[in-house]
């Protein structure tokens, strides 16, 4: 009995057609996969600045309250970033234990430095500093990323 050659497997034209649509299918996904990356960065960025200036606000608030030293020309702002993290004494507990106001200072994720210290990836504006204007002068009354892109709603990171 004699078989016959089997005629099973792809030509020539049924692979390039095939490797054409996956890189057409591919070159229109990419663009939407680079956006959901970016949103979900400016996810994280929010995330961050809301987690960072509620610290801030409740370190003041504590002040205000006199439970933290402070002196008569302090404007009840913290120092650092490092503070709200190794926290202050409490005046009002008997036994001096500390408020600690963040776990850790997240990183800014618009900052393409990964070597440096969380605290230093963000900008920092004292409250003696104009909003349009925000300089760092020995406390820290708001964060702001530095950097330069503009968000998906047109507005730069930085007036985030």
């Amino acid at each position: 009995m004699k078989q016959k050659p089997l005629d099973s497997g792809f030509t020539l034209i049924e692979m390039i057609v095939t490797v054409a649509l996956v890189a057409i299918i591919a070159s229109v996904a990419t663009p939407f996969v680079k956006l959901h990356q970016q949103r979900e960065k400016e996810r994280e960025l929010k995330e961050a600045l809301r987690e960072i200036r509620t610290a801030i606000d409740a370190y003041k608030q504590a002040g205000d309250e006199g439970r933290i030293s402070r002196s008569l020309d302090s404007t009840g702002y913290p120092g650092s970033l490092d503070e709200l993290v190794t926290g202050v004494v409490d005046r009002r507990d008997p036994k001096g234990r500390k408020i600690y106001f963040l776990r850790r200072v997240p990183r800014d994720p618009m900052n393409p430095a990964p070597s440096r210290p969380a605290q230093d990836s963000w900008g920092r504006r004292s409250y003696a500093s104009e909003a349009d204007d925000p300089r760092d002068n020995g406390d820290v009354y708001d964060v702001f990323s530095l950097s330069d892109r503009k968000g998906t709603n047109g507005i730069p990171y930085r007036q985030w």
